[in-house]
């Protein structure tokens, strides 16, 4: 007898509302769940594969502890005891900072990885710690920071409204949208274009959404930072900026741009003036229109610059904050807003990596940076001895994954949560596996904060927790517990000491709507069947929307979501600002400190040009980073790791479509079949992020029947935009030429049969 149940995707960021047909336990179907508030019935491959996902036999089932050198089954309480016994003697030991943190993308899209990893941190007291924003989208963070104070206020683009739309750096059509959550984001685009708007797309890829697009400039990659310098020169020149309000800086920005001219870029760019005149005259005469850049803009070497321009752009022509711009969303869970005024700012650098003195950004190091914290000693702290890494796999995601291999390899101890036993979790001592996502309840957290439209909603597990199965929110809390010497304790005080933490300080906040309430009453009259369920209803009613308990009746709180099972629509975009601020001045500060000392790098990057090929990354609409490659149904087609090189390079070079092809950086080398194909221009390469599934002791068996290779290989992780650490991925120089090897090539001539 099947029945269905309501699920939000975590499978990308654009959060689509699924309706599952269940038989049994086992996930059986899955299609877009048409009254869904935000998505209205829109699914992609990797949400129809949802039941494959769910489902994949590799996934692990139970705790694996390691034992005379080899990982085995073992119980939960044998696991934690092990936790405890391997974390604690090396914090007492050598300090917090010997303790590492990793944090991967998954992370995000979970209810656990948004409620126990800022306690975790807070408990063990460390300050290694390392994220996969560090080789995504630190550079957006670290501008916003500057710019508003605040490193999570990121301005999306109003969507729905636009009439002019910038895309830099985004491939929303293969992505699905990212640090703009947007489900359907392909018909929005369509929309706008049906309306009579306009959509650019800067991208030296002829991407999906480049194909889309009314005007595509294909850009020499890297030089980002420069062609929006120039675009928003061109606005002072040409007397068209019209600032967004509560703006300081203005006339200082123009100043210390005037240099940047079109015709200075040009060349470096591979743009002609005239067509960079076009884009800003453009933007500028647009009713409503957004700037939008994303990974492509943000992995290379003036990735903090290229934001920052982003957003610069979009308040020179008064498109900040009004609808039809680019506009703050406000999430149901959001802290109560506070009024407007200054506030405490953003500040880099307040610690540095022990190695390198790479500055900390928004309490992070550079992934990067990872291995030689761990392989390297210096007279000045510990290095990193044990590491613990939730739903991260940095071998495949940072440079110079053969570096990191070694280093892991070294530890003291290891713990990973992860389902997978993968090319990061094969070297923990202990492996603690969350269930699959139909046992879990979800929430967006970081993602509704991003969201294209306010809305919220919340779904329930689909299906009971399996016998032998621990949620990923008690696990994550008894590891809280473990490593803080609290080992034994009833994994419900972790979820009890947050809610009296955030009751006890909104009460005392003037503002908030529970000011002079008694802390302990509040928490009584809490709703939710668990911890992290209390914690979302105590969210919800002391946020924006909220009841406020009791305090605005018509408001939200668990049990009005409840009832509302599709979610609840909580309107368009509207204007915030000033009150999302919180700069030192109370206003947006348009050229901040870091960014002006930052400048003279970029002019320095006029006289540059790269000599022979540059490699950029790519994405596809069947997978997420790593995540997915185990999954049939998500991989073959054009999901394929191959080296896209344009027709012309490949006739210099000798090299034909299928052939083996050996590509050489920094970091090592590659050996991958070519994929001839116009669609990318002359002078650059790419390479697909998140393969090389080929590392010994995993169990991934289906991946490893393809496992391409790992693009990250080729850098040796010293690239680094310096504002934000963030690895620099695209723009890098490669050499490639014919691989000569018979045995390397028989191998990629099979793997190209495979696929």
């Amino acid at each position: 007898m099947s029945r269905t149940a309501l699920r939000i995707c975590p499978l990308c960021e654009a959060t689509c509302g699924l309706t599952l047909t269940i038989e049994g336990t086992r996930v059986t179907h899955a299609r877009g769940d048409r009254d869904d508030v935000f998505s209205q019935g829109f699914i992609c491959p990797k949400g129809a594969s949802f039941g494959a996902v769910d489902s994949d036999p590799d996934r692990l089932r139970t705790p694996l502890v390691r034992r005379d050198g080899e990982l085995r089954e073992a119980t939960w309480e044998e696991a934690f005891d092990a936790v405890a016994a391997g974390i604690r003697p090396v914090l007492e030991r050598h300090g917090p900072n010997s303790v590492g943190v990793v944090l991967g993308n998954p992370n995000v899209h979970t209810m656990a990885g948004a409620l126990y990893p800022p306690v975790l941190l807070a408990g063990l007291g460390t300050r290694s710690v390392f994220t996969a924003s560090t080789v995504d989208q630190m550079p957006k963070h670290v501008s916003s920071g500057l710019l508003f104070g605040d490193a999570n206020a990121i301005p999306v683009p109003d969507l729905d409204r636009t009439g002019h739309l910038l895309l830099i750096g985004a491939n929303p059509l293969e992505s699905n949208g990212s640090l703009c959550t947007a489900p359907d984001f392909p018909g929005k685009l369509k929309a706008l274009k049906a309306r009579g708007g306009t959509l650019v797309v800067i991208d030296p890829r002829r991407t999906r959404t480049a194909k889309l697009a009314d005007r595509h400039i294909a850009v020499r990659p890297g030089t980002d930072a420069l062609l929006l310098a120039a675009m928003a020169q061109v606005l002072f020149e040409e007397r068209l900026v019209e600032p967004a309000p509560h703006v300081q800086g203005v006339e200082e920005l123009s100043d210390a741009i005037r240099e940047f001219t079109p015709e200075a870029v040009a060349e470096a760019c591979d743009v002609e003036a005239d067509a960079i005149r076009a884009l800003a005259r453009d933007l500028a005469a647009a009713p409503a229109a957004a700037v939008y850049g994303r990974i492509g803009s943000c992995t290379v070497p003036h990735g903090t610059l290229a934001s920052w321009l982003v957003d610069v752009l979009n308040i020179l022509t008064g498109n900040l904050d009004r609808p039809g711009g680019a506009l703050f969303p406000q999430a149901a869970t959001d802290k109560t807003p506070r009024p407007a005024g200054p506030g405490r700012g953003f500040a880099l650098g307040r610690w540095h990596s022990r190695v390198s003195r790479h500055p900390e950004a928004k309490g992070e190091l550079p992934l990067s940076a990872l291995a030689e914290e761990i392989d390297t000693a210096t007279e000045e702290g510990e290095p990193v001895r044990a590491l613990i890494a939730v739903a991260a796999n940095p071998v495949l995601s940072a440079p110079d994954g053969d570096r990191l291999d070694k280093a892991l390899a070294s530890l003291d101890f290891m713990v990973s949560v992860d389902p997978y036993l993968n090319e990061t979790s094969r070297h923990a001592d202990v492996v603690l596996p969350p269930p699959p996502p139909s046992q879990s309840p979800h929430h967006d957290f970081a993602f509704n904060t991003l969201a294209v439209r306010n809305q919220v909603r919340y779904t329930r597990p689909a299906v009971p927790l399996e016998p032998g199965r621990m949620a990923e929110t008690e696990i994550l809390a008894r590891l809280i517990l473990a490593v803080t010497g609290m080992h034994g304790t009833d994994p419900a005080a972790v979820d009890r000491m947050v809610i009296d933490q955030t009751l006890g300080k909104a009460v005392t906040e003037p503002h908030s709507p529970v000011h002079g309430g008694d802390p302990r009453e509040l928490a009584a009259r809490l709703s939710g069947d668990t911890g992290p369920e209390r914690r979302l209803d105590m969210m919800l009613r002391l946020g924006p929307y909220g009841d406020g308990f009791g305090v605005r009746p018509d408001g939200l709180s668990l049990d009005k979501l409840l009832a509302h099972p599709h979610g609840i629509d909580l309107g368009p975009l509207e204007p915030r600002l000033p009150q999302p601020l919180k700069t030192r001045s109370g206003r947006v500060e348009l050229l901040p400190g870091p960014i002006a000392d930052d400048l003279p790098r970029l002019r320095a990057a006029l006289a540059e040009r790269p000599e022979g090929l540059v490699l950029v990354g790519r994405r596809h609409l069947r997978s997420n980073n790593s995540w997915m490659h185990n999954v049939p149904a998500l991989t073959g087609g054009s999901n394929r790791c191959t080296l896209h090189i344009h027709p012309e390079d490949a006739e210099r070079l000798g090299i034909e479509d299928g052939a083996a092809v050996r590509v050489k950086g920094a970091g090592g080398e590659v050996t991958a079949p070519a994929e001839v194909t116009d669609a990318i221009r002359r002078g650059v390469v790419s390479l697909p992020h998140g393969w090389g599934h080929n590392r010994p002791g995993t169990r991934l068996s289906h991946a490893s029947t393809d496992p391409g290779v790992n693009v990250n290989q080729l850098l040796d992780g010293r690239l680094l935009d310096p504002l934000s650490g963030n690895a620099v991925l695209n723009g890098v120089p490669v050499e490639v030429a014919p691989e000569t090897d018979p045995e390397a090539s028989a191998v990629t001539e099979k793997l190209t049969a495979l696929t």
